[in-house]
């Protein structure tokens, strides 16, 4: 059973300046408001194999999520990965070039891994309302996202 959406924003500030928000994982926090704290799992630059635990409050809920980079193609797309709660969840930023500004794309994706009858069922009774809120958090990340690289 799989879930996903994909929003665009429009940033006024060039690729490298996006790509600098969205790398920074340890300044994250500081960026954006529904991240209450990360805290580093490997050392060094971002790029493929990068980890740390992400801290959340989502839907009343606080919750802490080990991610990964599974892919980083500077300053262009990198994908994010994390396991939880039997379910994987990719995140892809992809940074295009348009009228001296970038749009940035988010496709976040969910995908239930091995779903017992009961979860197939509560997938299609509260999926379409988890996404939804889930897609108003990612539309909040990314006016973040882009109020920061506009500022740098």
């Amino acid at each position: 059973m799989d879930h996903s959406t994909s929003l665009t924003q429009h940033v006024n500030a060039s690729p490298e300046k996006v790509w600098a928000v969205i790398s920074d994982i340890p300044g994250s926090a500081a960026t954006l408001s529904g991240v209450e704290s990360i805290q580093m799992v490997s050392e060094g630059p971002y790029g493929e194999g990068t980890r740390w635990k992400e801290t959340r409050s989502m839907m009343g809920r606080r919750e802490t999520v080990e991610m990964w980079v599974s892919q980083a193609d500077p300053p262009r797309s990198t994908t994010v990965k994390a396991l939880q709660g039997g379910a994987d969840y990719t995140s892809r930023f992809t940074l295009a070039e348009r009228d001296a500004g970038t749009d940035l794309t988010l496709t976040f994706g969910a995908e239930v891994l091995r779903p017992a009858a009961l979860s197939r069922i509560m997938m299609a009774l509260f999926g379409r309302i988890g996404m939804s809120i889930t897609r108003k958090a990612l539309a909040k990340d990314l006016a973040e996202i882009a109020a920061k690289a506009e500022s740098l």
